[in-house]
């Protein structure tokens, strides 16, 4: 059967680019993998015909012979190419073209560079810090001095871990890339570098202070901005302000957590405020007005209306919390207690009396009870 055209066979044109002929080759591959098409028998004869086609077109030279004389120009002997027939002419070939796929799909993701190219240096670990403010705090927002303890960047050898003027080499196991790969039949196994330990560099003198890490243990002094308006479990990031990467590579991040401490007068709900003010019975009776705290430190009169009970709001519009975000302020509600007198003199306690036995029809909550207390009393007795 006539072998097809290369180009046809990764579906790109004769004129496509190196890279749309790359990025048509993995397609292809992703699509023909022989692990993902166990129930296509074929699949494995496609595989193979798309990695010869990319082994040659990916190939500059080989690409202008193919182009001269089609697939004639790799029979015979000619251009070292794949040979008359096509597919690979053996184990170690396929696995050989399996591992260009793997190398093409997934050396991306494997955290490393491919070889020649070096490694990352590993990013830093982020750091949680609990900061406890006040509710006035939280309300007005602050700037704060926090003293973080981490790892730092070795100023001794500027973080790359090598003594004096020395520089890390590429290691030589890995070449760079921080795995190594054996062959295992048709598969690739990919493992740690056991010579630098996935860091895809080695260090002949290592650093005296830092021992080789590029990092130091040591402490910070950080300025940090509080906004107006955060809460408890409100999180605050600084980029880069985590521990130091090793050997040079990037910082963390630095996380803070905003506590707010309990406050004597104020309880809060989101941006809302709730004080509970004490009054008299005489007060509550009568009316009048009171002066009540604000969270900025003022002061507000509100007015009690006679008759008032226990439990009764009032809203202070636009005197609560800040809103982090939106710029609105909550309200702060005033929730009267009615207190009871205690430690009476005899004088009070006659007053009360006489007052008690004039206000029989004063008290319209407590006729209304008791009425209904009597009439459940007596359908018990029927």
């Amino acid at each position: 059967m006539a072998k097809r055209d290369y180009y046809e066979t990764l579906g790109v044109s004769k004129g496509a680019t190196a890279d749309e002929i790359k990025k048509a080759y993995r397609k292809k591959a992703k699509e023909l993998h022989p692990d993902r098409n166990a129930d296509n028998p074929d699949a494995e004869s496609q595989f193979k015909e798309a990695n010869e086609a990319y082994e040659v077109l990916k190939d500059a030279d080989k690409k202008a012979a193919y182009d001269r004389f089609g697939h004639a120009a790799f029979e015979g002997g000619m251009g070292g190419g794949p040979r008359a027939g096509g597919g690979f002419q053996s184990q170690g070939d396929f696995a050989s073209a399996f591992s260009d796929v793997f190398d093409d799909l997934f050396g991306d993701m494997m955290g490393g560079r491919r070889a020649g190219g070096g490694r990352r240096a590993a990013r830093g670990s982020d750091l949680r810090y609990n900061l406890r403010i006040s509710l006035e705090e939280a309300y007005s927002g602050l700037q704060k001095t926090i003293n973080v303890p981490s790892a730092v960047s070795c100023e001794a050898c500027n973080g790359n871990g090598a003594e004096g003027d020395s520089e890390p080499t590429t290691c030589p196991t890995c070449s760079g890339m921080g795995k190594v790969r054996a062959q295992q039949g048709f598969f690739t196994v990919e493992r740690t570098c056991p010579t630098c330990n996935g860091m895809g560099q080695t260090i002949k003198d290592p650093c005296h202070v830092c021992g080789g890490s590029g990092r130091v243990e040591k402490e910070r002094a950080l300025n940090v901005n509080i906004p107006a308006g955060v809460e408890t479990g409100t999180r605050i990031r600084l980029a880069g302000e985590g521990e130091a990467g090793m050997r040079g590579g990037p910082g963390g991040d630095l996380y803070i957590f905003i506590e707010v401490k309990d406050h004597t007068l104020f309880q809060r709900e989101g941006p809302n405020l709730y004080c509970r003010v004490p009054v008299s019975m005489a007060s509550a009776a009568l009316g009048g007005d009171i002066e009540v705290p604000t969270i900025d430190g003022g002061r507000s009169r509100v007015k009690i209306p006679a008759g008032s009970q226990s439990g009764r709001q009032m809203r202070l519009r636009s005197k609560g919390m800040p809103a982090l975000r939106g710029g609105q302020t909550g309200d702060m509600f005033i929730e009267l207690a009615v207190e009871t007198p205690v430690n009476l003199t005899s004088r009070q306690k006659e007053l009360l009396r006489e007052f008690d036995k004039l206000s029989e029809d004063n008290s319209p909550e407590s006729s209304s009870f008791f009425r209904s207390v009597k009439g459940f009393w007596d359908s018990m007795k029927g």
